[in-house]
């Protein structure tokens, strides 16, 4: 579908109007506006996304599918068995128990990967966040349980 603008403030309405909203919401192409001079601008549909995931399983079932899925893709089978064995035998953490208990798997991490365990952290949220539909931002001073707190609100929210 193509529309002539007649004039030079139909057509930069359309696009500032198509910009500030395909900033902010996801874009649907619904057809395409040309103005005399050839210049070419769409017309979009607009949804907002607020909640994209349905929440009929745990918070705590996802994160710790989410944790053993990311740990399997970087360490393999056999480097994942030996973090869970690190983690339980010097941090007293089973697995099912990381999501009830964030900091110590964070802490436990840290004994043994050092500074790397935040790089694995950060995927782990990466993944986690995806898995919601949400997208995972880096906050100054937050820890990898702060995450998990903001995130269990927001789920035990909507």
């Amino acid at each position: 579908m193509s529309v002539l603008f007649d004039s030079d403030s139909e057509y930069k309405w359309l696009v500032m109007i198509q910009s500030l909203l395909s900033y902010k919401l996801n874009v649907i192409t619904l057809g395409t506006f040309t103005r005399q001079s050839s210049i070419v601008a769409e017309v979009v549909g607009v949804t907002k996304r607020l909640r994209t995931v349905e929440k009929t399983g745990s918070l705590d079932d996802l994160l710790l599918s989410v944790v053993d899925e990311t740990l399997r893709e970087v360490f393999r089978e056999a480097g994942t068995k030996v973090i869970y064995g690190f983690l339980e035998n010097n941090s007293h953490l089973k697995l099912e128990e990381i999501a009830e208990k964030p900091e110590v798997f964070s802490a436990g991490l840290e004994r043994l990967m050092v500074s790397a365990a935040r790089v694995i952290e950060n995927s782990i949220l990466k993944n986690l966040y995806s898995k919601l539909g949400l997208k995972f931002e880096e906050k100054e001073g937050y820890e990898f349980s702060d995450y998990v707190k903001e995130l269990r609100k927001w789920f035990n929210e909507g």
